[in-house]
C-alpha cells in the first residue's frame, strides 16, 4: 500500500505538471456528436431479445425449427452424364405461423442456359488466350445443367401448382399449412451433371483421360427445402454462386442406382452393406471397424485398377438412411480406392473413411484416414462429441466441399507419385477444414447464404487449432519442420489483406456475394480474429469454454452472428462488442505505435520546464514539490542517484511517516519513465509491450484494452524500475495483426527497404 502511495503521489505530481504547461485559450463551443466510442454496446446493431432467441445467445423458450424429411429414388447415368430423381417431401411446420405456400431451393439452376448468374459479373477481353480458355469463353454453348422438373404433385397424386424463379421454386398449398401440421409432396426432376474440372462447380464428373472413366462426387443434386425461421420468414435469397445453401434437418432415406461395377459412399448408414459388398469386402470392414491405429483396405488399388478395365451395362441399388441431417450427397466410380479406420470419439466408435483413385496415391493411402481421424478427435475436443458414425474424405481434383458425413478434398500427386510440400500439406489442409464443416455449419447448421463467415471463418480457425495440435502430435507427419505451416489463422497472415486500399475492402459482417475477396474476408480475417481473441484478449480458458457452450447450444439448430457474440460474452463475462464492432462490422486496422519516450528521475529542485513554468506565470516560489526532470537536462550528474538522496524532502518525509524496517522494505526506483503510444489505425487493441534493460532481462506487460476508452488517439503509461531501460518493443509476437511494425519501438529501429536488403543479398 505504501509502495503504491508513492507511485501514486509522484505520478498526481508529474500529471499535475503536464497540467500547469497546457494552455487553454477561451474556445467557442463546438456541435454535439453521436457516441462514436469504440466501447458503445453493440444494441443498435443487434435485434432485441426474444422468446426465440434469448440475451444470453441461447435458444429460447419458444424457438422451434422446421423438419423436412425426405425419401429419394436416384440413378446416376454413367453413359449420358445425366441424373434422375423422384423424392418424396414430408415438411412439418413447426412453427406458430401457418403457411400458404413452401419454397424449394432449385440450386443446380444456377448452371442453366440462360441464368442471371452467368452475367452477374463484369467481363473483359484478355490480350492472349490459350487455346481452351478460348474455345470455353467464346465457341462453345453454354452447358445446360439446371433442374428439368418433370412434375410436383401431392401425396395423392394431383398436381400441385408451382412457379420457378431462377433457383428457387415457389409450391403454392392447396389450403394453409397449420402450425403444428405437416405435408407430403412429391417431385420428378432430372439434369445434366456438369464436369466440375472444366466448367467449375462444387460437384459433378472428372473424366480420366487414361482409361476414359469419370468420378462423379455428386451434391445439390435434389431439390431441397429451404429454411423458414423466426429472423427473416423464408430464407429464399438467390443462390448466385458464392454463398452458400441454409437448411433445414431432417432424416432421408434414399437408395442410389448406379453401374454395378462402382464402388458407392454417401451421407448416411448403408442398409443393404451385404447386396453390395463381396465376401471379401465385408470381412475387410468387419476388421476395419477393430482397427484404431492404421486404415484397412475395402478396395485395394489393384482391385480398383481392374475394375478401369471393363464397364459395366448392369445396375446396382445402394441404400442409405440419414437421422437429422441437413442435405445428402455421394460419390460413385469404378476407379475408388477405399479404405476406412475406427477412431474412438467419446464412448462410440465412428468410421474414418477415404475413397480416392489411384492417380491419388500415395499422397492419399498415407494421409487422408489419418488426417481424418485426428480432425475428428481434435474437434469434438473444443465443441462436442462427432454425432454421426462415420466422415468420408473423397478425392477431388479441384474442389474442396463439404457435406454431413461426406467431403470433397483436393491433392493429387504427379504423375510418377512424387509430391510437393505444397500439395501435401494443401491436401491435408483442405480434408481437416471440409471434415470440420461437419461440425460448422452441418451440425451447428448457420446461414451460410447469409453470413458466411459463420461456418467458413468459425471452421478455418477450428481448423488452424487442429492443425497446430496435429503437427504436435504426429511430428512424422511434418518433418522436418517443428510447426505445422498453418496457412491461416495467424494474426500476421491478415496483415497483407488489411493493408489494402479500403476501396477493396467489405466487413466480415457482409453477404458473400457483396465481398470483393471471398477467400480473406470470410475465412482468413474472422478465422485470425478469433485466434487473437483466444491468444490474446480472452485467454486460452475462458475462449475455450464459451466456444464450447457455443457449439453444444447450437447442436441441430440454426445460429445468427448475434448469437455467437452474445454467447461468447455470457460464458466468459468478457465484454467484446468492442471486439465484435471493430473486426466484424468495420474495415478498420490494427496500428498502435510508440510516439514519444520521456526518460525522468528525481531531481534536487524544480525541473527547466518547471522553472520556465513559474517565470511564465509569475510565480515566485512553489509549496514543497518532489521534482521531476528530464534526463537529458541533468546538469548536477544525478540522473542515476538514489531518489531519497536527490530529494531531501521525499526523504524527510519518509523518515517522519515510516519506521527505518518500512523504509528498508520500501522498493524505490531510480528511473522512471513517461510512455506515450499513439494509434494511427482504428481498431482498439490491448498493448502488449516488453522491457528490455540494461541488464539483459525482460518484462513483458499488457495493458487492457479499456487503456483506449476515453482517448482513441493516444496513451500514455509510467514506469518506473531501478534498471534502467535500453528497449520497448510492442506487439513482440506479432499477435495482433499490426500493419505497421516501424513505430513499434524504442530506440526506433532503422527498417532497411526492400532495394537494401536486395543489395545486401546480391553482396553475400
Amino acid at each position: 500500500m505504501k509502495i503504491t502511495r508513492i507511485k501514486l503521489a509522484l505520478l498526481f505530481i508529474q500529471i499535475s505538471f503536464l497540467g500547469f504547461s497546457q494552455q487553454n485559450p477561451m474556445q467557442s463551443n463546438e456541435k454535439g456528436h453521436i457516441n462514436t466510442n469504440k466501447f458503445r454496446q453493440l444494441y443498435q446493431e443487434f435485434s432485441s431479445p426474444n422468446m426465440f432467441r434469448t440475451a444470453a445467445g441461447a435458444p429460447g423458450p419458444a424457438y422451434y425449427q422446421q423438419q423436412a424429411d425426405y425419401k429419394m429414388d436416384i440413378e446416376l447415368d454413367d453413359k449420358n452424364k445425366k441424373i434422375y430423381g423422384s423424392e418424396s417431401i414430408t415438411y412439418t411446420n413447426n412453427s406458430p405461423d401457418d403457411l400458404e405456400y413452401l419454397w424449394v431451393q432449385l440450386d443446380q439452376n444456377v448452371r442453366k442456359k440462360d441464368s442471371p448468374s452467368l452475367e452477374k459479373d463484369g467481363s473483359r477481353v484478355r490480350l492472349a488466350y490459350p487455346p481452351a480458355d478460348f474455345t470455353k469463353d467464346f465457341l462453345n454453348d453454354p452447358f445446360d445443367g439446371g433442374f428439368n422438373i418433370e412434375y410436383v404433385k401431392n401425396e395423392n397424386g394431383k398436381p400441385l401448382s408451382y412457379i420457378i424463379n431462377q433457383t428457387m421454386m415457389r409450391v403454392d398449398l392447396p389450403e394453409s399449412l397449420k402450425s403444428g401440421d405437416n405435408f407430403s409432396f412429391s417431385i420428378k426432376w432430372w439434369y445434366n451433371i456438369q464436369d466440375h474440372v472444366n466448367q467449375d462447380g462444387r460437384s459433378g464428373y472428372e473424366t480420366f483421360p487414361s482409361d476414359s472413366n469419370r468420378a462423379y462426387i455428386i451434391a445439390q443434386f435434389f431439390p431441397r427445402m429451404a429454411v423458414y425461421n423466426e429472423v427473416e420468414g423464408w430464407q429464399n435469397y438467390q443462390f448466385w454462386g458464392d454463398g452458400e445453401f441454409a437448411l433445414p434437418f431432417g432424416n432421408y432415406d434414399v437408395k442410389i442406382t448406379v453401374p454395378s461395377d462402382h464402388i458407392l459412399d454417401a451421407t448416411g448408414e448403408l442398409q443393404n452393406r451385404k447386396d453390395v459388398f463381396s465376401k471379401e469386402m465385408l470381412k475387410r470392414f468387419n476388421k476395419a471397424k477393430k482397427s484404431y491405429d492404421k486404415p484397412v483396405m475395402i478396395v485395394t488399388q489393384s482391385e480398383a485398377e481392374e475394375a478401369e478395365k471393363s464397364f459395366s451395362n448392369n445396375k446396382k441399388t445402394w441404400h442409405f438412411k440419414a437421422q437429422n441431417v441437413r442435405d445428402f450427397a455421394f460419390a460413385s466410380s469404378r476407379k475408388y480406392i477405399w479404405d476406412m479406420m475406427a477412431v474412438k470419439i467419446g464412448e462410440r466408435d465412428v468410421m474414418a473413411v477415404s475413397m480416392y483413385p489411384r492417380e491419388g496415391n500415395p499422397l492419399w493411402e498415407d494421409y487422408s484416414t489419418v488426417v481424418v481421424a485426428e480432425t475428428l478427435k481434435t474437434y469434438s475436443d473444443y465443441t462436442f462429441d462427432y454425432p454421426y458414425h462415420k466422415a468420408i474424405s473423397v478425392h477431388a481434383a479441384q474442389i474442396g466441399m463439404e457435406y454431413p458425413m461426406i467431403c470433397f478434398n483436393f491433392g493429387r500427386p504427379n504423375i510418377d507419385g512424387s509430391y510437393s510440400d505444397r500439395v501435401k500439406y494443401g491436401m491435408i489442409g483442405v480434408i481437416i477444414h471440409e471434415i470440420g464443416h461437419n461440425f460448422f455449419p452441418m451440425i451447428v447448421n448457420s446461414d451460410e447464404r447469409q453470413w458466411a463467415w459463420m461456418d467458413e471463418g468459425i471452421n478455418t480457425f477450428v481448423q488452424y487449432v487442429t492443425e497446430q495440435k496435429l503437427g504436435k502430435d504426429k511430428p512424422e507427419i511434418i518433418y522436418p519442420l517443428k510447426k505445422y505451416p498453418s496457412r491461416r489463422g495467424e494474426a500476421k497472415d491478415i496483415v497483407n489483406y488489411m493493408s489494402v486500399d479500403q476501396n477493396n475492402l467489405a466487413p466480415i459482417m457482409s453477404n458473400p456475394e457483396n465481398v470483393y475477396s471471398l477467400g480473406p474476408n470470410a475465412y482468413g480475417k474472422p478465422a485470425t480474429a478469433l485466434n487473437i481473441l483466444r491468444e490474446t484478449v480472452m485467454g486460452k480458458e475462458l475462449f475455450d469454454h464459451a466456444f464450447k457452450t457455443f457449439s453444444k447450444r447450437w447442436m441441430f439448430k440454426h445460429p445468427t452472428p448475434e448469437d455467437f457474440f452474445r454467447t461468447m460474452e455470457d460464458a466468459s463475462a468478457v465484454d467484446l462488442d468492442w471486439f465484435w464492432r471493430g473486426w466484424f462490422y468495420t474495415t478498420d486496422y490494427v496500428d498502435i505505435g510508440i510516439k514519444e519516450v520521456k526518460q525522468l528521475y528525481v531531481s534536487t529542485g524544480p525541473s527547466v520546464e518547471m522553472q520556465q513554468l513559474m517565470k511564465d506565470n509569475g510565480w515566485s516560489r512553489l509549496r514543497p514539490l518532489v521534482h521531476f526532470e528530464n534526463f537529458e537536462n541533468d546538469s548536477e550528474n544525478i540522473k542515476d542517484g538514489n531518489p531519497l538522496e536527490n530529494s531531501k524532502l521525499l526523504n524527510n518525509y519518509l523518515n517522519e511517516n515510516y519506521t527505518a524496517e518500512e523504509i528498508k522494505n520500501l522498493k524505490i526506483p531510480k528511473y522512471f519513465y513517461e510512455i506515450i503510444f499513439d494509434k494511427p489505425g482504428g481498431l482498439v487493441m490491448p498493448i502488449i509491450v516488453e522491457y528490455e534493460y540494461e541488464d539483459g532481462s525482460k518484462e513483458r506487460i499488457k495493458y487492457p484494452v479499456q487503456v483506449w476508452r476515453k482517448n482513441d488517439n493516444l496513451v500514455s503509461k509510467v514506469v518506473t524500475s531501478n534498471k534502467k531501460i535500453i528497449n520497448i518493443s510492442l506487439d513482440p509476437d506479432l499477435e495482433t495483426a499490426d500493419i505497421d511494425t516501424s513505430n513499434n519501438s524504442w530506440p526506433k529501429k532503422e527498417e532497411k527497404s526492400d532495394f537494401e536488403n536486395f543489395k545486401e543479398k546480391i553482396k553475400g
